[in-house]
């Protein structure tokens, strides 16, 4: 290890260890799980970060995770830890030209990621943009509805984490709760998150959503089938956001996000940016590619673009 990496790891510890001093102020006045659930209330709530858990460590953790969700949804729950394919950087693209607006990929997402329904999270939000005003975004329409999409002189832009390379949202992070993997995807380890929503703020594309209250996930629509950094149940208190559903295409570099098969209209492209051959490379190399908010250089994985 080097001295750098030996400083920045010291710098994490002390930060978290802060921040824990912070919260143990208020532990007292909590409301504590009960004697048999006591123990791992405290395992979860003193874990390592996710990147420095070890092997044994994390089948542990993984173990614990799949009883407790066992036992809070009344059905076997597989948690993974699936990690980064080599040779593989994802990337995203969306066809403005084609998308309908009809949200589609929105509902699709929150079935396969366990978000809450009550109240509701959305990881993808669709605008609603004038046609003859462009990308304008102080008139931009996230509550439309209408009888019918879409409708005449608008188009539709749905937002998400656009997994960027030069994120601001991880730099702002107090305890390095956010991190990017050496797949290029952004995620967040829940346990290690604080809640302190600075990465929400610094996030340009309003990607990152925070759990207000215990996120309602009926056990009849439970996807038992969750990655740790990823799709599994969130707890209260901590930021969320898209994954690119990382307990699907870390298990097959060839399957696609839940949104991406939800499109009626094929607006949605996903791919390898290191396959010469793909078809996310076919579409930046020979399409007319817009990036939003280029001008914060956040260089993102996540590209727009018109193919008529």
């Amino acid at each position: 290890m080097s001295d750098k990496e030996t400083r920045e790891r010291k710098i994490f510890r002390l930060s978290r260890r802060k921040a824990l001093k912070g919260l143990a102020a208020g532990v007292g006045a909590l409301a504590l799980p009960g004697k048999d659930a006591s123990a791992s209330f405290w395992e979860a709530f003193f874990q390592k970060n996710f990147r420095e858990l070890g092997k044994d460590d994390l089948r542990k953790v993984l173990a614990r995770m799949e009883k407790e969700y066992g036992a809070q949804y009344g059905r076997a729950v597989k948690v993974k830890a699936t990690p980064p394919i080599e040779g593989v950087q994802y990337g995203y693209a969306l066809d403005l030209s084609r998308c309908i607006g009809c949200r589609r990929c929105v509902y699709g997402c929150v079935r396969e990621n366990n978000q809450s329904r009550d109240p509701q999270i959305h990881w993808i939000r669709v605008l609603q943009m004038n046609k003859e005003k462009g990308v304008y975004l102080e008139e931009a329409e996230q509550y439309y509805n209408p009888a019918k999409v879409p409708e005449p002189g608008y188009f539709y832009m749905p937002v998400q984490c656009h997994m960027c390379k030069s994120p601001p949202c991880t730099k702002v992070c107090p305890v390095q709760a956010t991190w990017t993997e050496k797949d290029g995807l952004v995620v967040v380890d829940y346990n290690w998150c604080i809640g302190c929503r600075y990465c929400m703020a610094a996030c340009p594309y309003g990607a990152r959503h925070f759990n207000w209250k215990k996120p309602g996930l009926p056990a009849a629509e439970l996807n038992p089938d969750t990655h740790i950094l990823g799709n599994r149940p969130r707890p209260v208190g901590v930021v969320e956001k898209c994954t690119f559903c990382i307990q699907r295409t870390r298990e097959n570099p060839g399957r696609y996000p839940a949104c991406v098969e939800a499109c009626p209209v094929g607006a949605r492209k996903f791919g390898n940016l290191l396959d010469p051959e793909s078809e996310i490379r076919y579409i930046i190399e020979n399409k007319r590619v817009f990036i939003f908010k280029e001008d914060l250089n956040t260089q993102p994985k996540f590209f727009y673009f018109y193919a008529t």
